[in-house]
């Protein structure tokens, strides 16, 4: 895909979505982590629903520590994989109070050593919490780079490096949200809405998914 053509992309992005945000909820570093490293296999909605019991009792380092496992684990059993995501939570907190004075630390190299921290998780936090120009590809980012030929690549990270390059610079911070949510709600796995896709002129799709008679 040229450059004019991705130039339009975000344009419309922009547009339409001029203040893309993640949808988990969080309002401190801290508790972001904790909620992109729940989300894994799991839906922004159903981590908000346990962030939204948990956060009031323990969103600092500290308090997750105090709770432990035992005391984690009841706020975590909604998610799937609940019973490890809970032992990180609490192993990541540890760390976080031994080698950063509690501090979520601002450069992926730190944030992947945390156990249950891969890059898409540090990405994430980086974009979000940061303000930094990452973009931290899940599925939905991987399935609109290669299905619209924005960033076609075999693996994550290839389609990571290849959007890196060709998004417009002054779109980097944005991109990750606006491409996550295209294809979360547009762009979706099984049946894109290609009649309601405000890209659809510019996307190498086909076909096009025509508008179902009862929508």
């Amino acid at each position: 895909m040229r450059a004019p053509k991705i130039q339009k992309i975000f344009d419309r992005f922009k547009a339409a979505n001029p203040q893309p945000k993640t949808e988990l909820a969080y309002t401190t570093p801290f508790e972001l982590l904790v909620a992109t490293m729940l989300s894994a296999q799991a839906t922004d909605v159903s981590v908000n629903k346990a962030t939204r019991i948990l956060f009031p009792i323990a969103n600092t380092p500290e308090a997750m520590v105090a709770l432990d496992v035992e005391g984690l684990m009841p706020y975590l059993q909604t998610l799937n994989l609940y019973r490890t995501k809970t032992k990180n939570v609490v192993a990541m907190s540890q760390k976080l109070l031994d080698e950063f004075k509690g501090e979520v630390p601002g450069n992926r190299e730190a944030l992947v050593t945390f156990p249950g921290v891969g890059r898409k998780t540090a990405n994430v936090v980086l974009n979000a919490a940061f303000g930094q120009p990452t973009i931290a590809v899940d599925t939905h980012i991987f399935r609109v780079s290669n299905r619209i030929g924005l960033a076609p690549g075999k693996t994550v990270e290839a389609v990571e490096q290849k959007l890196l390059k060709v998004v417009p610079k002054e779109y980097l911070h944005e991109a990750h949200h606006w491409l996550v949510l295209h294809g979360r709600y547009v762009c979706t796995a099984r049946k894109p809405q290609c009649w309601n896709c405000l890209i659809a002129d510019l996307c190498v799709f086909k076909p096009k998914t025509p508008k179902p008679k009862d929508v």
